[in-house]
């Protein structure tokens, strides 16, 4: 495969005969009912986050451990398995929520749902990157921020029905019925076939190709797709037993090694670019706006309970629809433009945001003006988010890393975010007490400008490619945006309107 040997060659320094043609998005193939499924019960995981953390508050530091582990082990077990994992820790954390006896018994419970937790963030994204055509992969990798999303409506439906039950009742059903998606995930689960590319990597060609063939829409689709993954994972094109001989690297072993000490130029690129839209993601301030609502309001002289109650109702429907709407735009119009213009719009929210809340700070009386300025802001800021930014991170994260560092390179991603969620949660209130709540979200709105100028120098477009096309893209700046360049001039020579590539 000549095309593939120009790219490899130029990810690692090599000659550079590079075509046009190499540039070329795939065709798009039919739509697969098998692998929507198999991916959608896979990001049901990120229900699980949503509820335990409007019931328990946030989990971050216990779902970092998940995060941090779950990368190897998936290397080690398979992705179907790490979810099943999740699913059964999960289960037994919320077990021991719902029986706790004391104080102690109950944090015991929340740690070990949090590890949970942070083994399905990890895996959910890489499951369904991997098992995903690439004409829709972004419509379905950005299924686990929907699916948090119903978490949390869950977790609010969850407290709403168990308030009217006694004390010593209500708050133990809160917690042990989040049990109720991990058992159907986990029995969901054990019926998905593994990740083939996973497959590959273990030399089970046999096994790979009997799931690619379930998951594409012809005999040969199904072999050039195998055939992509087998020399991704190093795999020589003339071995097509159903079990071949694979070297230790193909298992995952050194991986650490190829991630963080001796990294190549596209290797260092992609680990800069997943960490650090992972960082920007939580950086934003997108949890205070969306934790903390309640207070913002109340800053902005909404004193009602009802008022408060059904603002920060609103805040989380609105989250919710863009984030759907953002779902089918991924593949139509590309990452980087949704990303950037989403990024755009919280830059442009959250100092206006800071603006209201400066005003009504420095105000005795009601400024109906102002008040109604933050709650627009609120809703605007929730909104860019949700179309791009959110989203966007767990799809661009699954789906730039080389296939034998995918796992524990998305690992590393997560185990980030969770970091900075935690970091800003914690210090938000410390924050604003010390440079006013209006300065804080010019804190965020500095952040953001940050994030939008990261992203813009920093991230390729990654539409429409295969998994084993992306890693061509990094390494140096003005190759990915050059190939763009020739891509959109032959789309205005050949008059291909139906190609979505986007140059942006």
């Amino acid at each position: 495969m000549a095309d593939r040997r120009a790219e490899e060659n130029a990810v690692t320094g090599g000659p550079q005969n590079t075509s046009i043609e190499d540039f070329d998005p795939p065709m798009k193939p039919k739509t697969s009912k098998f692998a929507i499924a198999c991916a959608l019960l896979a990001c049901t995981t990120s229900v699980l986050l949503g509820y335990v953390e409007v019931l328990t508050g946030t989990l971050n530091i216990y779902s970092l451990l998940g995060s941090a582990f779950a990368g190897r082990t998936s290397d080690w077990i398979g992705r179907k398995y790490t979810i099943v994992l999740a699913g059964v820790i999960f289960l037994v954390g919320a077990l021991l929520m719902g029986f706790a006896t004391n104080y102690a018994f109950l944090m015991v419970g929340r740690f070990v749902a949090g590890v949970g937790v942070g083994y399905g963030m990890m895996i959910a994204p890489v499951y369904t990157a991997e098992i995903s055509p690439a004409s829709f992969r972004g419509f379905l990798t950005s299924f686990p921020e929907v699916f948090v999303n119903v978490g949390i409506l869950l977790g609010y439906i969850a407290n709403y029905a168990f308030s009217k039950l006694p004390l010593h009742l209500g708050w133990r059903f809160m917690l042990g019925v989040g049990g109720v998606p991990a058992i159907f995930l986990t029995v969901g689960v054990l019926f998905m076939p593994e990740s083939p590319r996973w497959l590959v990597m273990q030399g089970r060609l046999g096994d790979a190709k009997k799931v690619l063939q379930r998951t594409s829409e012809s005999k040969e689709e199904c072999q050039l797709r195998l055939d992509d993954i087998k020399e991704a994972a190093g795999i020589p094109p003339h071995l097509n037993d159903d079990i071949v001989q694979v070297t230790k690297s193909s298992h995952g072993e050194g991986v650490w090694k190829e991630l963080i000490l001796h990294p190549t130029p596209a290797v260092r690129h992609i680990l800069i670019a997943a960490v650090g839209i992972h960082f920007f993601e939580q950086a934003s301030g997108i949890d205070t706006v969306v934790l903390y609502s309640p207070r913002i309001f109340t800053k902005a002289g909404i004193t009602s309970s009802n008022h408060k109650l059904l603002a920060t109702v609103a805040v989380g429907f609105t989250k919710t629809v863009f984030i759907l709407v953002a779902t089918f735009f991924l593949d139509k119009f590309g990452r980087r433009p949704l990303l950037l213009t989403s990024v755009g719009g919280m830059v442009f929210s959250l100092m206006f945001l800071g603006v209201g809340l400066t005003i009504v700070d420095h105000h005795k009386g009601s400024v109906p003006w102002a008040i109604g300025l933050c709650m627009a802001m609120v809703y605007f800021n929730v909104a860019f988010f949700s179309i791009g930014l959110g989203p966007i991170t767990w799809v661009y994260s699954s789906e730039i890393f080389p296939l034998k560092l995918r796992a524990q390179g998305v690992s590393i991603g997560v185990a980030c975010n969770r970091v900075t969620s935690g970091v800003v949660s914690m210090t938000f209130i410390s924050l604003y007490k010390a440079i006013t709540i209006g300065g804080a979200f010019f804190l965020y709105a500095g952040i953001s400008a940050a994030a939008w100028i990261f992203f813009y120098t920093m991230l390729p477009e990654t539409q429409g490619r295969t998994l084993e096309d992306t890693e061509v893209l990094f390494g140096k700046y003005h190759r990915w945006r050059k190939a763009n360049a020739m891509l959109k001039e032959r789309k205005q020579v050949d008059g291909d309107d139906n190609n979505n590539a986007q140059v942006f």
